[in-house]
C-alpha cells in the first residue's frame, strides 16, 4: 500500500481537531470537516490555540504554527474525504451515527482508501459490515487530549486486512503515537478497564463513601494515578463515559457494567463536564 500523505478528519471536536493538529504536525495534508460551518470554525481555533500554547513554551516557533495551520483546510462537506488516502471518523460515540458516515464515507471515497474509526467502544465489525470495503476498515483510537496522549489503540475487525492493519500502525508512528493492538471487543482495552474504574467512584459518590475531592485525592496519591477518576470523567465528558458503559453493559451483558444512576441523572441534567461548565465539578 502506497505511503499516507493526506488525512480526512471527520468531526472537529476534542478529539477530531486534536488529530487534526498531530496529523498536519507530521507533514500530512489535513481534511477536516463537520456539520455546521461554526464547528469547523472553533475546531481549526482549537488547534490554533493549542499550537500557540506550543509557541509560548518555545517548542514551536510561529512559522512552524503558521505551516501546521497551513496544512489544514476545513469543511462542512463529507464529500472532500474523498481527496485523501485515509479517513479517521471522530464524531460522537453514537453507533447509528457512526454507521450512517461510514456508508457515506464508503459511497464518496475511491475504493483504495481506507476508513478507520476514532470509536473507544463500537464494534469495528459493525461498523466495518456497513461498507463496502470491510478489509480496508480499522479502529484508530486515540486518547484525549490527542496532542499530549501517546498512545492509539489500533482495532482490526474480523476483516481487517494484514496490510491495513500494517498501513495504520505505521501511521500512527509517523504521527509520533506508540500504536498498541486491542481486541475486537465492547470497550476494547482502555475502556474496559478505565470504564468501570470511574463508574465505581461514581457508585462511591452516589452512595455517600467520600466527597468527590476525596475520592480523587485517594486514587491519585493511593494509586500514583495523574488526575483523579471523577476529574477524569468530566474531562472524556459524561455522556461519552454513559455512552461507553451502555455499550460495554449491552454488549457483555454483565451487570458489573450497570450505568451508576447519578451519571445517568448527571447526563439527563445536561451536566457533562468540562465541556458544558459542570459534571462531578463546576468549572
Amino acid at each position: 500500500m502506497s505511503e499516507i500523505k493526506s488525512l480526512g478528519v471527520v468531526g472537529s471536536g476534542q478529539m477530531g481537531a486534536g488529530i487534526a493538529q498531530v496529523a498536519a504536525a507530521s507533514g500530512l495534508l489535513v481534511v477536516m470537516s463537520d456539520i455546521k460551518e461554526e464547528f469547523v470554525k472553533r475546531g481549526l481555533g482549537a488547534i490554533e490555540q493549542s499550537l500557540g500554547r506550543l509557541v509560548k513554551k518555545g517548542i514551536l516557533t510561529t512559522d512552524n504554527q503558521k505551516a501546521i495551520l497551513a496544512k489544514i483546510k476545513g469543511t462542512t462537506n463529507i464529500k472532500d474525504m474523498a481527496e485523501t488516502d485515509f479517513v479517521v471518523e471522530a464524531a460522537t460515540e453514537n453507533e447509528e451515527l457512526k454507521l450512517q458516515l461510514f456508508r457515506e464515507l464508503d459511497g464518496c471515497c475511491p475504493a483504495n482508501v481506507i476508513l478507520s474509526s476514532n470509536t473507544s467502544s463500537i464494534s469495528i465489525t459493525k461498523i466495518a459490515a456497513v461498507t463496502k470495503r470491510p478489509d480496508k476498515v480499522i479502529g484508530m483510537h486515540f486518547m484525549n487530549p490527542v496532542p499530549l496522549m501517546k498512545l492509539v489503540e489500533i482495532i482490526r475487525g474480523l476483516a481487517t486486512s494484514d496490510e491495513v492493519f500494517k498501513t495504520t500502525n505505521d501511521l500512527a508512528q509517523k504521527m509520533e503515537k506508540t500504536p498498541v493492538t486491542a481486541n475486537d471487543f465492547p470497550g476494547f482495552i482502555a475502556n474496559r478497564i478505565l470504564m468501570p474504574m470511574i463508574n465505581e467512584a461514581i457508585y462511591a459518590l452516589f452512595e455517600g463513601v467520600g466527597k468527590p475531592e476525596d475520592i480523587d485525592q485517594i486514587m491519585k496519591l493511593g494509586a500514583n494515578h495523574p488526575m483523579g477518576p471523577l476529574a477524569l470523567a468530566d474531562l472524556i465528558g459524561l455522556d461519552t463515559c454513559l455512552a461507553i458503559l451502555k455499550v460495554l453493559h449491552s454488549g457483555l451483558g454483565d451487570p458489573k457494567y450497570r450505568p451508576c444512576p447519578l451519571l445517568i441523572k448527571y447526563v439527563d441534567a445536561g451536566w457533562l463536564g468540562r465541556k458544558t461548565g459542570r459534571g462531578i465539578y463546576k468549572y
